[in-house]
C-alpha cells in the first residue's frame, strides 16, 4: 500500500512540473515573439530609404521625403 502512495505522489509531482515547464515554454515563446516584432519595428523605422540613379543605375540614400 506505500508504494502506491510513493507513485501518487510521484505521479502527481510529475504531472505539475510538466505543466509548469510547458508554461514556461510558452511564457518564453511570447516574450522572443515581441521582441522579434520590436527589433523588426525598430529596423524599419531606422532604415534609409534608397532611390535608383536612373543615369547610372546606382543607388543612393534619399535626400529629401517625396
Amino acid at each position: 500500500m506505500p508504494q502506491i502512495l510513493i507513485f501518487l505522489a510521484a505521479g502527481a509531482g510529475i504531472f505539475l512540473a510538466r505543466r509548469w515547464y510547458r508554461d514556461e515554454q510558452h511564457r518564453i515563446s511570447k516574450d522572443l515573439a515581441k521582441a522579434r516584432e520590436a527589433m523588426e519595428r525598430r529596423d524599419k523605422e531606422s532604415a534609409i530609404p534608397l532611390d535608383r540613379d536612373p543615369a547610372t543605375g546606382v543607388y543612393r540614400p534619399r535626400t529629401k521625403i517625396h
